[in-house]
């Protein structure tokens, strides 16, 4: 399914983010601090500051961009402890705009918020 969709261009990012997920079919969520590195409209490239079993489903929240419950599939591990993951949903240009605007990276520095949009 996800070899036949459409390639958005990954752009560099430096967003605070939170990975939460149910621990063994529980009901309550455990969470884990993470940073998005790397982004895209369909995937995102994690780098995660502790070494944990990161189960196959999560959900992405990205508290300055005011962005939450983003569900995500985990596609690959690397052994710099990063990870890519792909969205279940398409995010929006005006969501992709609202985590640039809060980016702490130099290339989205001149980024503002519309606040009319």
């Amino acid at each position: 399914m996800y070899d036949r969709e459409v390639r958005y261009r990954m752009q560099d990012t430096m967003n605070a983010a939170r990975i939460e997920y149910t621990q063994k079919g529980v009901m309550n969520l455990a969470s884990r601090r993470c940073d998005i590195i790397r982004i895209s409209q369909t995937s995102a490239v994690l780098a995660i500051l502790t070494q944990f079993n990161l189960p196959k489903q999560f959900y992405l929240d990205i508290p300055d961009a005011r962005l939450s419950k983003i569900g995500c599939v985990l596609m690959k591990i690397f052994s710099n402890n990063t990870v890519e993951v792909r969205f279940l949903r398409l995010l929006s240009e005006k969501e992709m705009n609202k985590i640039f605007v809060y980016s702490t990276h130099p290339a989205h520095r001149d980024r503002v918020l519309d606040i009319r949009a």
